[in-house]
């Protein structure tokens, strides 16, 4: 039993250190299998048009990549119209500042030199620690993004081959029934379809409630925070909070009343609300049931070892561990423990009523073993017969 941990943990341990050290190489592949499952209904459907195979993949792609430019040129737009903005951000950024300093040196008797002194303290702090969580950040995300250009290629090879790879696992995992091992790969291919499309049309509803909001607030540029917050969304539980912080704090620095980040943060947290109980769960489905624990502990997880790309890859990869778990007995309670309670429980239960009615039919129509007849006695003849 020692031996078997052990060698666990050895495992273990060597594939954080192989994910971590490969960084670079693994993410573009990472991305690259989630978008080639995600175009791959794009591409069957022009093959069905008689398209060729290699035409369909390149058509994809295009589209993808179209839509990519699109939203970098949209969102720039927007950012160089907030530039403008800037020097009167500015301007009364100052002037908060300054009825800041008066406040305290009026009912905290501090004056104005050691609220400087205090505040550039607590300033140059914040922005060491927040320089080494950047450094960490770029470090495992900056020689990623230089292969990012290898992406679309790999994309192409994926869709291309993936009969080739569908052979390859059956080849390599001989020991199971093809068939299983087709039931398992649907339910994987299944489970980062669900996430991914359904993703896309969560952040579309969740940037327009976020747009409406902040419209109706008055806050400037209410489309591009909106959105920018529903982008967000790609780093679960915690995106949309940190897509709040800066409308927040625009609507401090250009509105009159500090009220309107209030209000933007109640705007903001009741969306968040919606998507995290009812949009999320009825457009994605129940496929990807990871628990909210199991994701936050995955998202600290995947950010300490990829940093922002492991953030976003977090809850897919772990829905595919789930699956995995889930398949593979040794391994089920795992799986178990990944799960929602209320789900598992669910499935469970049912399994309890299947079981008692099958045993109740049995019961009711037990098997009855072939018998004999029993051998009629010997009749004497009637007389006269």
């Amino acid at each position: 039993m020692y031996l078997k941990l052990a060698a666990s943990l050895v495992a273990l341990i060597a594939t954080v250190y192989i994910l971590y050290t490969l960084r670079e190489t693994l993410i573009p592949l990472a991305f690259s299998i989630l978008l080639a499952i995600l175009l791959h209904p794009v591409c069957a459907w022009l093959e069905l048009r008689k398209v060729p195979r290699i035409g369909a993949i390149l058509l994809s792609i295009l589209v993808l990549f179209t839509a990519i430019v699109v939203l970098v040129y949209v969102v720039s737009v927007q950012i160089g119209s907030f530039a403008e903005e800037l020097p009167r951000i500015t301007e009364k950024a100052e002037a908060i500042l300054d009825q800041t300093l008066t406040m305290g040196e009026r009912y905290l008797n501090i004056s104005r030199t050691q609220q400087v002194s205090e505040a550039q303290k607590y300033l140059i702090n914040a922005l060491s620690e927040g320089r080494a969580f950047l450094l960490n950040t770029l470090v495992t995300t900056t020689g990623a993004i230089s292969t990012f250009v290898l992406i679309p290629l790999y994309i192409f090879f994926f869709l291309l081959y993936r009969d080739f790879f569908r052979m390859f696992v059956h080849k390599a995992i001989h020991s199971v029934p093809n068939e299983d091992l087709n039931i398992l790969l649907k339910k994987i291919y299944e489970v980062i379809q669900s996430y991914l499309s359904g993703l896309f049309l969560v952040i579309l509803i969740v940037g327009v409630l976020n747009s409406i909001g902040l419209l109706i607030l008055g806050i400037p540029h209410a489309i591009f925070f909106g959105f920018l917050a529903g982008f967000l969304i790609l780093i679960p539980y915690i995106g949309i909070l940190i897509g709040s912080v800066l409308p927040a704090l625009l609507s401090i620095v250009t509105m009159d009343s500090p009220w309107y980040a209030v209000g933007v943060i109640g705007v903001m947290s009741f969306v968040q609300f919606l998507e995290g109980n009812f949009i999320t769960p009825n457009i994605v489905g129940s496929k990807v049931s990871v628990n909210p624990l199991a994701a936050i502990v995955a998202l600290f997880l995947g950010g300490q070892l990829w940093g922002l790309s492991g953030l976003i890859l977090a809850l897919p990869v772990t829905a595919i561990l789930k699956v995995l778990f889930d398949a593979i007995p040794s391994l089920e309670p795992y799986g178990f423990l990944l799960g929602e309670p209320v789900h598992e429980v669910a499935e469970e239960k049912a399994e309890m009523v299947r079981e008692q009615t099958v045993t109740k039919d049995f019961q009711k129509k037990p098997y009855r073993r072939y018998r004999k007849p029993k051998k009629r006695p010997d009749v004497p003849p009637a007389p006269g017969v």
